[in-house]
């Protein structure tokens, strides 16, 4: 081809691009979630509508030094679900990691094959990765967009709750990785963590896979759950199995290409097929709520903005139920889904607000804390203010189906207005509690008195009366420790028989404090399950048990055998857990007292990337920790503790006894604040 050829082409194609229609500019559109940008914020400035491309003129805003990426396989989608792929960029480089300059924020352009001019709202999504940026519902502000009720998506999807939903039993997932190749996929096993509201532990489960692919996992389940097992570790793109099943249930699972070369997951049979188009769409509904969860505004400021993200929810299912045709029970999961989401992210909202007003210092090794806005702080104590609790059913079963709902319910639990009504009529002067059964009377009244007012019900409905089993499940091992002290209370012969009668029957002992939580359980299964509690536990007569076999309990037998005739604490932390760090660094002084003992070693076991731990780790080490006995596990092998010890949060420690047995937990050693007298009793019981 000769050069005036090209020339003419080249002409051509300038001519024909010159013709090209401008049908709609959105000036400052307006977007319902920026997702996974977790140091800063996706936003577009600009989207023009041509008929041979869209364009959308993007600012980044994202911590100075740190660097992020746009992939090239990024597109635009549209309601009914139909991509729109990346042609072009502007302002930065596909593909390639981008260092934010110095002012935080960079300004890009992207062209996109042209959507349609129907088109009122839409996605941006970079790329099918687990940890995609997306910038969902961009549309135009003054755009009018038709939001159904609650109320009108569940009558318009009749559907009953099964008279078994609550039941105990095995739950199985099984499968395989079609062409699995451990080497090419960069892991071997995945992870769940999994919480059951009615256990008192927490369960990580780590499922393994076999060389040829297969997987099988077993595990117990209160009522029915959707979970997923994940990896951080993968190299093909394929990084997580979501999965819906009910007790009694085996999901099989099969994990293959699609025709565009993506890892999919195929439900062979069972709830998770029956749900099947809800688990693959069931994160583009609840993602619309992050800006709740992250918002730092004024109480007033996030309800307002609730509204709105209430809206933008309710809006997103039902676009994302129409396109996938949800069966009315993928839209009743869904909606119930969506309703823990929302509160979940309106309680993280109210906790971190108390945070945030507070300034805390230590002077003099004493914490001190100051106040910075006190109307502000006073909000946090007014039960008006949660009034957007108010749209959801806590009595609702299918709510526990959402992974969310043991937050919901921490959240629920702890928050600002139920603490202070606990203790409102039971603190002394100086804000302390006598520890009886009176006023552990009191302190349960007040709490289904302030869960009522905070979430507007007229009765102790089954959210209230789960706080209360949580906090029966914690207090548990508080009333069995206290039976310690009965012999010498009964012995006491300077009281009269009836006097120290009383005294007993005045004690939070769980013969004393099972009874008062039990009569408040309405609900027939959480009454079942915390008399069932309640037997597992008195029936527990051993101080200690076995380790099972394993390469995570071998470990600890290895250290037991380095470290002869001691006792083992062990701290499991992390480098980015506050908490851990603050635990290890007040302690410092203590641990140096601990080291000349020789009856007890400490052991710090820490999860790092790989086994030989980040400079960070190792710099920390070097400050805080030196002389201490360090382990560095991976991601792998610290789930594997998780899942050994029934522990998912740190800081968390346990307690191993020199013949290498695991120490009951109500006698476990809880970190170093207590740790002489906890350390004297365990040895006086175990004697």
């Amino acid at each position: 081809m000769n050069k005036k050829t090209i020339i003419t082409l080249l002409l051509a194609l300038v001519a024909v691009a010159g013709q090209a229609k401008t049908f709609k500019t959105i000036k400052n559109p307006v977007a319902m979630a920026c997702v996974n940008v977790s140091n800063g914020e996706l936003k577009a400035r600009e989207v023009i509508f041509r008929d041979t491309a869209t364009t959308v003129h993007f600012t980044m805003e994202y911590s100075k030094g740190q660097s992020f990426q746009f992939v090239s396989s990024s597109y635009l989608m549209d309601e009914d679900g139909n991509r729109y792929p990346l042609r072009s960029a502007e302002g930065l480089k596909l593909n390639t990691w981008v260092q934010s300059p110095e002012s935080g924020i960079t300004e890009f352009t992207m062209h996109f094959a042209p959507l349609p001019k129907k088109i009122q709202i839409f996605d941006f999504i970079e790329g099918d990765g687990t940890r995609a940026f997306k910038l969902l519902g961009i549309h135009d502000k003054k755009a009018k967009l038709k939001v159904p009720t609650m109320q009108e998506l569940t009558e318009a999807n009749p559907w009953a709750v099964p008279e078994d939903w609550f039941k105990t039993d095995t739950i199985t997932v099984k499968g395989r990785i079609e062409g699995y190749n451990a080497e090419q996929f960069g892991f071997t096993s995945m992870e769940c963590y999994f919480e059951d509201v009615f256990e008192k532990d927490d369960a990580t489960l780590v499922l393994d896979i076999a060389d040829d692919g297969t997987f099988c996992k077993k595990f117990q389940a209160s009522y029915p759950v959707c979970q997923t097992f994940y990896t951080m570790e993968s190299k093909v793109g394929f990084s997580e199995m979501p999965f819906y099943a009910r007790p009694g249930e085996t999901i099989d699972i099969t994990v293959r290409k699609d025709d565009n070369g993506r890892y999919v997951c195929v439900y062979n049979n069972g709830s998770s097929r029956d749900v099947e188009r809800w688990l693959r769409t069931s994160g583009s509904i609840t993602d619309v709520l992050i800006p709740l969860s992250r918002c730092k505004g004024k109480f007033d400021e996030a309800n307002t903005l609730a509204d709105k993200v209430w809206q933008n929810a309710m809006y997103c299912l039902q676009t994302v139920s129409r396109r996938e045709h949800y069966t009315p029970m993928e839209m009743h999961l869904a909606l119930a889904d969506m309703q823990t989401s929302f509160a979940e992210s309106y309680m993280s909202y109210a906790m971190n607000r108390e945070f945030a007003l507070m300034k805390q210092e230590v002077r003099d090794g004493a914490y001190h804390t100051e106040i910075l806005d006190s109307v502000e702080w006073q909000k946090l104590f007014d039960y008006k203010n949660y009034y957007q609790l108010r749209r959801i059913d806590f009595d609702n079963p299918l709510l526990f189906v959402s992974s969310d709902y043991s937050h919901l319910l921490n959240r629920m639990q702890f928050a600002q207005p139920v603490r202070i009504g606990k203790y409102k009529d039971i603190e002394d002067e100086n804000g302390g509690v006598v520890a009886n059964v009176e006023n552990e009377k009191k302190e349960l009244a007040g709490g289904y008195t302030a869960l009522k007012e905070l979430m507007g019900s007229e009765h102790d409905n089954l959210m209230a009366q789960l706080c209360a089993y949580k906090d029966m499940l914690s207090g548990f091992n508080y009333w069995r420790n206290n039976e310690d002290v009965i012999p010498r209370i009964l012995a006491d012969t300077t009281k009269t028989v009836a006097e120290r009668e009383e005294s007993v029957a005045s004690m939070r002992t769980p013969s004393n404090m099972m009874p008062l939580y039990l009569s408040t359980f309405a609900h027939p299964y959480v009454h079942q399950k915390a008399e069932q509690f309640y037997a597992h536990k008195m029936a527990q007569t051993e101080l200690s048990s076995p380790l099972p076999d394993g390469l995570m309990a071998d470990l600890i037998r290895h250290l037991c055998e380095k470290y002869p005739g001691k006792y083992l604490l062990i701290d499991f932390w992390g480098m980015g857990c506050g908490p851990c760090r603050s635990a290890i660094q007040s302690s410092k002084d203590k641990r140096a007292e601990i080291a000349k003992r020789d009856d007890v070693k400490l052991i710090f076991i820490a999860e790092e990337r790989t086994a030989e731990g980040s400079e960070a780790y190792h710099k920390y080490i070097d400050e805080w920790l030196s002389d201490e006995v360090n382990i560095c596990l991976t991601y792998d092998g610290f789930a594997r503790m998780q899942e050994l010890f029934h522990f998912n949060g740190i800081p968390h420690y346990e307690t191993i006894t020199p013949d290498g047995r695991r120490v009951r937990d109500d006698l476990q050693l809880q970190g170093f604040y207590n740790f002489d007298y906890e350390l004297t009793r365990l040895k006086e019981r175990l004697k």
